[in-house]
Parts: C-alpha cells; structure tokens; sequence
C-alpha cells in the first residue's frame, strides 16, 4: 500500500503539516478545490532585496499566483499577505484582479528599519528610514450571507474574540469604557459603546479586551508609543498587538543539526560591506546562525494572525513558506499546515523548525514515502 503524499495526508487530518518543494505554479495545482481555510503568507516584495533572485521574479505581481490562491480557499477564506511599502500596491492590483476582494491593510511597525540612502552631501540623502510593513487581508467571495458561509464552510468571518488586545491595567480597561456617540452605517449598524451593545448584538465586552485593530507594533515602536502617552501611560501600546521581533534562539529552533552561518554566509555579502551593517542582513549577530532566511517573521506575530483568520483546527496555506514560520504558529495555534517553497535550503530549515514544533507529528514517516 502505497502512503499518501504529505499534503493530502494533512487535508484528510492525518498529519498536521507539509512543506512541499516546488514552484506553487505546480504545486497549488494538485491541491483540491477549496481545501484550505486561510492563507498567510509573506510573498516575495519584488525589491531585489540582496541581489536575490526570488525577490524580482515578478511573482508577487502576477494575477496567476493569486487566482491559484483563490481556487484553494474554500469561500469565504481569508488572505494575508505582507508586502513592502513601495510596491504592495501591485500585489494588491493583481489580489484584486482574480476576484478577491480586498477588505483592509494591517499595518506591522517596527523601530529595527536601517535606511537604504546615498549620502548626497549637506545633509541630504534618498531615502527614508523604513518603520513599516503592509498586510494586505482580503477574502474569496461569500456564498450567501456570512452567517450561511460560516454554517456551511467555518470561514467568512475574522476571529474577533481570540485576537483582542489584552488591558494594560484597571485604568486602560475604564479609559475604554468612555462613553461615545452611537455609529450609524450603511449596513444598518447602530451601535453604542456606552451601552456595548447594538443591533447585531452585543458587540463590546469590557471582559474581553480590545477590540483588534489594524496596527501591530515590535517592541522598539510600542516604547516609543508609551513614551509619548503623557495622560496614560500603557494605554498608547495597550490598544494594539505587541510582538517583539524574532530572536536569535527563535528563528534557530530546531535547526540544530544545520550548519552555522555568518552574517557575510547567510547573505552571499563579503565581510566589511555596508548592507550587513542592516539588522536584517547580520549587523550586531554574533558567532553563526542556523536559519539564514533574511525576513523572518516573530511567530507571535504570525500566530496572532493565523488566529484572525483560521477556523479551529482549519489548514492554513504558505505558499511562500520561507523558513516555516507561519507553519511554526499555525501548529502551535492548533492548526493544520501546508507549505510550499522552491528553495531547497529553506525548505530543510522550514522541515525543521516545523519537527521541532511538532515532535510528536507522523511527519516524518510520510516523508518516507516519497515527498518531493
């Protein structure tokens, strides 16, 4: 009896995770028609970043890689997708142009950025320091009302509940309850924050936290958040999700058996040039590290949205796994998991940090039957 190929060991619930080797244009394919509940991924944001190949492929820009997408989802499936500050625009177009419909763009702020800038003299230069990252959500199209899509396939809406932002303090949770004028919308809404509740139903728990909004912050931009909160202290940040950025002992986790890298290694540089002076390319790293991936993303961050979007237990789709980290909080947010990555280098450090998360998975007999 043969075994089953990885990915359809994960959609039939017999394993809990897949990094496929290969171009999406082949593997995405094979999957079956609305098979996956969400897909969070970091697609390439086509800046030539490092001089790497991947990142000016045209990919990300291309209707094709998303109308691939929007086959797996099942309806009412949600999207994120991180993107660059230059060009997330033309990822969204082509997003758009296979019939998703994009719903909002979260923001990620982050105090880490090192500025790509010529020193043109007199204090001038070209470029902005970066302090932000895009996350284009969108969703597949409803087959009737949200409440029928969520009957029938579990997605159609955003996980409100799991993803609020938990109180400062007693006083953060008071400033919330200020009383404000009733919202009225197109859609009918009438909705009190004094009274918390409104036609839909409640819609405002003091108990519950936050409600999520669309800026998360990395520990340098919630310090500086706070810092200027003279009225509140711990109110600014409080009102948005907070992840630090992915260390060193997190991005390497599980790759033990990898060889170490220097900064200069992991990213085809020479020792001494300016690009590793970046925090992103190996400035301030020390000894070697193991995942030599240049964007890795916290976990926390990616299981906060992985949360957002993914039914319990649901698959969730990487088709730009990279190192694995959206695989890395899918597991551990009880998720299911299929990856796909075209770099073999990665896809070893992906498997993995994944093995590690899941040391207890069947992944690894699956693999012995014969994946790619």
């Amino acid at each position: 009896m043969s075994c089953p190929r990885p990915i359809d060991a994960v959609l039939a619930r017999a394993a809990r995770w897949t990094v496929e080797h290969g171009l999406l244009q082949d593997v995405l394919p094979t999957l079956p028609a609305e098979s996956v509940d969400a897909v969070v991924t970091d697609p390439p944001y086509e800046l030539g970043f490092m001089g790497k190949g991947w990142d000016r492929s045209g990919i990300a820009f291309d209707p094709a890689t998303w109308a691939a997408v929007l086959r797996v989802l099942k309806p009412g499936g949600h999207l994120l997708a991180f993107g660059g500050s230059r060009t997330f625009h033309r990822v969204a177009c082509a997003i758009e142009a296979t019939g998703l419909e994009v719903r909002d763009t979260l923001s990620w702020l982050y105090g880490t950025g090192f500025p790509k800038s010529l020193n043109v003299g007199e204090g001038r230069g070209t470029a902005l320091k970066p302090a932000w990252e895009p996350i284009i959500l969108a969703r597949k199209p409803l087959v009737g009302t949200v409440a029928a899509n969520v009957e029938a396939h579990g997605t159609g809406a955003l996980n409100i509940d799991a993803c609020r932002i938990a109180y400062a303090g007693a006083d953060d949770m008071d400033n919330a309850r200020v009383p404000q004028p009733a919202f009225n919308s197109s859609s009918g809404l009438v909705y009190n924050m004094q009274t918390g509740t409104g036609r839909n139903g409640e819609m405002f728990d003091p108990g519950k936290g936050r409600w999520p909004a669309n800026v998360v912050l990395d520990e340098e931009a919630a310090a500086a958040l706070d810092a200027s909160d003279n009225h509140s202290p711990g109110a600014g940040p409080s009102r948005f999700f907070y992840t630090a950025k992915a260390s060193r002992a997190e991005r390497d986790a599980g790759c033990e058996s990898l060889p170490a890298r220097t900064g200069a290694e992991a990213t085809d540089s020479e020792e001494g040039q300016a690009r590793l002076n970046s925090p992103r390319t190996g400035a301030g790293r020390t000894g070697g590290a193991r995942n030599i991936h240049p964007t890795v993303k916290p976990v926390a961050l990616m299981r906060w949205l992985v949360r957002l979007v993914t039914p319990p237990g649901g698959v969730v789709l990487d088709p730009f796994a990279g190192s694995g980290s959206t695989g890395v909080a899918a597991l551990r947010e009880g998720r299911r998991f299929v990856g796909v990555e075209q770099s073999g280098e990665y896809v070893e450090i992906a498997r993995c940090r994944l093995a590690h998360g899941a040391p207890d998975d069947a992944q690894g007999d699956l693999f012995a039957g014969g994946a790619p």
